[in-house]
């Protein structure tokens, strides 16, 4: 599993979404990835379905949201 936090990424001004499809291109087929940030990245589920990845989103006590994407089989 391939994590990314764009929780400093954001904090400090900076966009986040090279950084995350970067990541993704990384990933092998049965890999996923969990992304760790500071709001719900609903506008990233649309993107990342059309490369072919569902999700599970979970949100933390911290106040932090929790995504794991995963290729559909």
């Amino acid at each position: 599993m391939a994590v990314i936090d764009v929780r400093p990424d954001l904090a400090a001004g900076r966009e986040p979404y090279p950084r995350i499809m970067e990541a993704v291109a990384k990933l092998s087929p049965e890999e996923t990835l969990e992304l760790v940030a500071p709001m719900e990245p609903i506008p990233l589920y649309r993107v990342m379905e059309a490369r072919g990845f569902e999700h599970e989103t979970r949100h933390a006590g911290d106040g932090s949201w929790h995504v794991t994407f995963r290729r559909v089989v």
